[in-house]
């Protein structure tokens, strides 16, 4: 009965709970440009969203601040929190931008670029050793050349369409689907984003050796990006109006600033924590049918060849990656156990 409870506590719930955030934030994307295409600046999304997130979690730094075990926010972590800030902002802007000019659905493929592309910065870092004699860093170099591969096939080749969308049970917005050009540029816009967010998670990981306070942390970014995304917003937009929302805009911020600038990223640091950062990632795959499934019936898109090809073959060699990451992690654990050994001592 015990071993009943703690297999479903270590297994089923951090299994709902991860698919059930990332469930939540495709169709957060999918409100977003619901209401991007009824005229929402994707700037002033972002203002308000992360403006909220950073409400929400007011309180972190004063219990981080009180707390014995943290060391003390010096110039050097503040300095460090604010170049987070930067990498994070501009890897939104472009993303929204990108999912402005094609779909959500497109945004959700080219998200499995991430661990191919974050195992490609650490290697660069000397974060991650390859040596081409094992089978780990084999796989880990294929499975990265078959990520990119499948990203471009998805970005460059959109194909016939192989679901026709039915009319919109629910008329979100007028259907107004992304010319060819726009979907290159999108997809090119979503590659940017997420090469930044690669550097973002190296970073973050430097951040927290020195200052392990999660909530602190994504507190200190979300305002930073508050304020980048405010100036370019006020660059960008010379239309007052646009920063005014209301009806499906006014939604979609405040779902996206609970969901997902603050739940979203607290469900993660737990599942990070109680599962490993690479159990977080093997989830981005599963965004993919969810994301085309909202975008059929919610926003009238229609699913086409280059997006089914592109994303069959990125999500395998996404697959093969973390193959190779866990079993280095295996051999890790295993020479770990054997240097405890009291035979050894």
């Amino acid at each position: 009965m015990g071993r009943g409870r703690d297999w479903f506590h270590r297994e089923v719930v951090p299994f709902s709970a991860v698919f059930t955030v990332d469930s939540i934030k495709m169709g957060v994307t999918t409100m977003f440009k619901a209401a991007n295409s009824r005229g929402m600046s994707s700037h002033v999304f972002l203002v308000y969203a992360y403006a909220l997130s950073a409400l929400l979690l007011l309180p972190a730094p004063f219990f981080s601040l009180k707390s014995r075990t943290l060391p003390p926010l010096s110039l050097a972590i503040a300095a460090k929190l604010g170049l987070l800030g930067l990498v994070g902002g501009f890897s939104q802007i472009l993303g929204y931008a990108g999912i402005s000019m094609s779909s959500p659905t497109l945004g959700s493929a080219i998200g499995n670029l991430t661990p191919a592309l974050t195992f490609i910065f650490a290697f660069l870092f000397r974060m991650e050793e390859v040596s081409l004699n094992r089978r780990s860093s084999q796989a880990k170099i294929i499975g990265t050349a078959l990520s990119i591969f499948g990203a471009s096939v998805i970005t460059l080749y959109k194909g016939p369409p192989l679901i026709f969308a039915p009319q919109p049970t629910l008329s979100l917005y007028p259907l107004a689907h992304a010319s060819n050009s726009n979907w290159v540029v999108g997809g090119i816009l979503l590659t940017g984003e997420y090469i930044l967010v690669s550097l973002w998670i190296i970073l973050l990981k430097q951040i927290m050796k020195d200052y392990p306070a999660e909530l602190t942390v994504i507190f200190f970014h979300n305002v930073v990006v508050c304020f980048m995304t405010a100036i370019v917003c006020f660059v960008m937009e010379h239309d007052m109006s646009a920063w005014r929302v209301q009806g499906i805009g006014l939604a979609s911020v405040i779902c996206s600033g609970f969901f997902d600038r603050c739940l979203n990223n607290v469900v993660h640091t737990w599942a990070i924590r109680l599962k490993g950062p690479f159990y977080v990632a093997m989830f981005k795959p599963l965004s993919i049918p969810v994301a085309v499934a909202m975008g059929v019936f919610f926003l009238g898109d229609t699913l086409h060849l280059g997006s089914l090809i592109g994303a069959t073959i990125l999500s395998i060699g996404f697959y093969i990656v973390m193959w190779g990451k866990a079993k280095e992690e295996m051999v890790d654990e295993s020479v770990e156990g054997l240097q405890k050994a009291p035979l050894l001592r």
